[in-house]
């Protein structure tokens, strides 16, 4: 993970100091790419423990189709319940009388998620995020991208056409009102001798929380259709738009960077599955995991 660590390094000492729409503040800089080999190993940091229960399950989530985050919460991730919570604030004139992360705004986000698991119509109406990303993948204007893909990868491995998106300029609105317009906003696969390599395009990434996210949720993906294409995995490439370190997250980098780096796990899937839409949480098997302790950041909203 030693592009990882680069990324961080050149934001600290290059990127660029610009306000942003949560109001925190960024480093930034525009236009990055990191490159790896899913053959050395799985690209999960090593120098913060990562929560894989989360990424798996919101991958799954994705190729659901799925667009509620009751399923999340259901299964203990809690990764997107900032932006309903808040959404579920405002329309209730909550979001000036509760400081956030104060006790009280605590509580009523403890509140507001055991509800989401327990209240099938308050799930309904607050749960939803809107048509973002599982949508997109599996029904986008009525198309099936998804399934395209990996059916194409089959007939046609040499097409310049492996491409999934999630940025649907007509419901960019609608995804914003409860969740967040796509910030991966599409992927693209390419087959050469007998390997499946990914390269998504992400419009804008939190470098300390997101991207260690990202990295791993689509280097599995990957692994995912090159099992169910008959291919093996190739490379992961992570390409960027407004790639960017949150003002309240320097410190917690440094510190990451401190850290000397570990060598990869290894990522095993059950062989028995075929298809990517048929993968279960108990089919994929994390081994020789050994990273440093987690560090907490706020999550900008």
């Amino acid at each position: 993970m030693e592009q990882y660590h680069q990324l961080l390094q050149f934001l600290l000492d290059d990127g660029q100091y610009r306000e942003d729409r949560t109001g925190v503040g960024t480093y930034s800089h525009f236009g990055y790419q990191m490159r790896f080999n899913l053959q050395e190993g799985f690209p999960l940091l090593t120098t913060k423990k990562v929560h894989l229960k989360s990424i798996i399950h919101e991958l799954l989530w994705f190729i659901a189709g799925d667009t509620n985050i009751r399923y999340l919460v259901q299964n203990g991730v809690n990764i997107w319940n900032e932006w309903p919570f808040q959404k579920w604030l405002s329309d209730n004139e909550l979001d000036e009388k509760l400081p956030k992360y104060s006790d009280e705004w605590k509580k009523a986000k403890k509140e507001f998620v055991e509800k989401i698991k327990t209240d099938d119509q308050f799930a309904q109406k607050y749960g939803e995020l809107g048509p973002v990303y599982g949508k997109q993948w599996r029904d986008f204007n009525g198309t099936d991208q998804l399934k395209w893909v990996t059916e194409e990868i089959k007939r046609n491995p040499n097409s310049r056409r492996l491409i999934v998106s999630a940025w649907n300029a007509a419901e960019i609105e609608e995804m914003a009102k409860a969740g967040l317009p796509p910030c991966h906003t599409m992927f693209q696969f390419y087959v050469r001798n007998g390997k499946l390599s990914c390269q998504l395009y992400q419009r804008s990434a939190d470098t300390f929380l997101g991207v260690p996210f990202n990295i791993a949720s689509y280097a599995l993906l990957t692994q995912m259709v090159a099992q169910g294409t008959g291919l093996k995995p190739g490379e992961f490439v992570h390409t960027f738009g407004d790639v960017h370190l949150y003002s309240n997250h320097v410190e917690q980098a440094k510190e990451l960077l401190s850290r000397d780096i570990k060598p990869l796990p290894t990522m095993k899937l059950n062989p028995e599955v075929k298809s990517v839409f048929d993968f279960k949480f108990d089919d994929f098997s994390l081994e020789n995991y050994d990273p440093w302790p987690a560090i907490k950041a706020p999550v900008a909203v």
